[in-house]
């Protein structure tokens, strides 16, 4: 049984579509969607059961703020996505935790400063590598540029 969510939805769409389609193009196109949405399914990480969703929101404590500022750097081989949080590199390792997809990110920092910070990242454009994708927390030193006058 397909697991209930966007993505089964889209399956069955493709697989409708399918049925109905009749020139090999669109056929062949229609093919290569079923699979990667086939693949992205099999994939997804099962949905945690109620109580540990539950259990996780009330260990959390304080409120959560979504990022929306992050810089982006990219070359054939890596996606950098560069995060500025203050204090981060002094929290210990288990609270800023990414869970990587094929296709998604999503990135939690517990705790910081009374506040707890989000992200995430959906529909990527290309797959990534799950095992290769890694987070480094580092300390980051500002710099003010003034222009002259």
């Amino acid at each position: 049984k397909v697991p209930e969510g966007p993505r089964s939805r889209h399956l069955e769409e493709v697989k409708e579509l399918l049925v109905k389609a009749t020139r090999k193009r669109v056929r062949d196109v229609l093919v290569a969607e079923k699979h990667k949405l086939e693949l992205e399914i099999k994939n997804q990480p099962l949905p945690k059961p109620k109580d540990v969703v539950e259990e996780e929101k009330s260990s959390l404590g304080g409120y959560t703020v979504k990022i929306n500022n992050y810089g982006w750097d990219q070359s054939d081989k890596f996606i950098k996505i560069y995060i500025s949080l203050n204090g981060v590199q002094k929290l210990p390792a288990e609270n800023v935790q990414v869970n990587f997809t094929e296709r998604s990110f999503d990135l939690l920092v517990k705790n910081l400063n009374g506040k707890n910070y989000t992200m995430t990242f959906n529909n990527l454009l290309k797959p990534i590598s799950v095992e290769g994708s890694s987070r480094k927390v580092i300390l980051h030193q500002s710099c003010h540029l003034i222009p002259p006058p």
